[in-house]
């Protein structure tokens, strides 16, 4: 099995070559290689940045007696049946720690992103 460092890199690699590709192609196949280049930018950064464990995370001061895999599912299942609210404490921090840290892997220039980054 291999590491996510050498994943990441196969990763990399082909992302670099689809760009260079994509220069010598022509119309329909020269967008099909920049879709697959930044399909593959996501990939990497979903591998390297962790958005899941990032989000579980933040949910965790909530969830705290919750394996990490299942606060996710626990925290909707709490606001579909009207536990939690926005007034819940913590909630909206632990929402928008999870959104930003998605964000990040699927947007990561998203300007809204950087200026919640930056308070």
């Amino acid at each position: 099995m291999r590491s996510n460092i050498e994943v990441a890199d196969l990763i990399e690699a082909v992302a670099a070559f689809l760009r260079d590709a994509e220069g010598a192609l022509e119309g329909r196949m020269a967008f099909h290689a920049k879709v697959a280049a930044n399909a593959l930018a996501i990939a990497l950064r979903e591998l390297r940045e962790r958005p899941a464990e990032a989000e579980a995370e933040a949910l965790g001061a909530l969830l705290p007696d919750v394996p990490a895999d299942e606060r996710v599912a626990a925290a909707c299942a709490r606001i579909r049946a009207g536990e939690w609210t926005a007034e819940t404490p913590g909630l909206l921090d632990a929402l928008e720690a999870g959104v930003m840290a998605r964000l990040g892997v699927d947007n990561p220039r998203f300007p809204t992103l950087e200026r919640l980054r930056g308070a």
